[in-house]
């Protein structure tokens, strides 16, 4: 059990964390430290940086690891992450909550992973990744969406070898590349290259028809269970919502400034990444959201031998309205009732 649901453990408890009120404005001399690297550009392209109520310190990680090494040593505060890497979190001990949720308004079409395919691996359905070594990285996104394909194609782990390895950067595209790998899911502009570089070969990507459009904001319990930091992180939500929409209304603006400048893309690599992503949605409640992380949660207990566990524990429904409330207020199209 985790200290959230352990007040002895000095911890603060669910229901204590719900009764916790926070603050109608932050203060300008709190300072929370987020790491959400694409939002820092995105405030900035967008003049929001300047208006920030309170002070921020960026760190330059993102993603499910390195947000939990920095949670554990109590250096940040907010991150963004997919939806496993909190579900791994309760599993380690390490207790937090995600305080915002987006997802795409057409997932099937605009997919975050492809699954990449080797050359020379036949591969051309699913149902051929039987015998197959895959690429799996636990704890992350790209790792339940591995499970969650095999159990599509009615397979099993033991149908498979699975190949334990981290999904950061171009590993994947190497491995496949290399043939160290028959298959690995590939996101971001990996979705260009891969193809671009390897597919006189051989190489290609094939869809996985599911669902993997989930993301989040997460932070610490004890870090939302701080009133003036808790108040600091809604106004930063508020901000992050505009932030998703003002992306994808300004192409130009996100290619030039955020792919091409910072990330170091051609601009023919970022309109392509631009129209992947295809249109946000933020949405109203976190219902549908809530069923379909309790489905990764049962999902992932039974084949990792975890124990099941209340999904809605991991959700901080303080922040629920943040989000779609601000786009609201501010004529934003992003928000509603999001679909399971």
């Amino acid at each position: 059990m985790s200290c959230a649901q352990q007040d002895s453990a000095g911890g603060t408890s669910d229901a204590k964390l719900a009764r916790t009120e926070i603050p109608e404005k932050a203060s300008p001399k709190t300072t929370i430290t987020i790491g959400a690297p694409e939002d820092r550009v995105l405030l900035k392209l967008s003049g929001a940086a300047k208006k920030l109520p309170f002070k921020v310190k960026w760190a330059n990680i993102s993603g499910g690891p390195q947000c939990s090494e920095a949670f554990r040593a109590h250096s940040l505060d907010l991150c963004a992450s997919a939806e496993v890497p909190s579900i791994h979190a309760h599993w380690t001990g390490l207790d937090t909550k995600l305080v915002a949720a987006e997802f795409r308004k057409d997932p099937k079409k605009n997919p975050i992973y492809r699954l990449g395919i080797a050359p020379g691996a036949h591969i051309d359905s699913l149902k051929d990744l039987r015998g197959k070594k895959i690429a799996y990285s636990p704890g992350q996104a790209q790792g339940a969406l591995v499970l969650r394909i095999l159990r599509k194609a009615g397979l099993k782990k033991d149908d498979v070898k699975l190949v334990e390895m981290p999904s950061t950067g171009d590993v994947y595209p190497t491995a496949l590349g290399e043939r160290q790998v028959d298959a690995a899911p590939l996101g971001a502009v990996n979705l260009k290259r891969y193809p671009e570089k390897y597919g006189k070969d051989g190489g290609k990507l094939i869809p996985h028809g599911l669902r993997d459009d989930a993301s989040h904001l997460w932070a610490p319990t004890e870090t939302v269970a701080d009133p003036k930091k808790a108040a600091a992180i809604r106004e930063f939500v508020k901000f992050w919502a505009r932030a998703q929409v003002w992306a994808y209304e300004h192409p130009k603006e996100w290619v030039d400034g955020y792919a091409v400048k910072d990330q170091g893309l051609s601009p023919k690599d970022g309109e392509y990444l631009h129209k992947h992503n295809g249109e946000p949605e933020i949405p109203a409640d976190w219902d549908a959201a809530i069923r379909r992380q309790q489905k990764t949660v049962d999902l992932l207990a039974k084949e990792t031998g975890k124990k099941k566990f209340d999904a809605e524990t991991l959700f901080d429904r303080r922040f629920e309205h943040v989000a779609a409330a601000a786009l609201e207020a501010g004529g934003g199209k992003a928000h509603g009732k999001e679909k399971p």
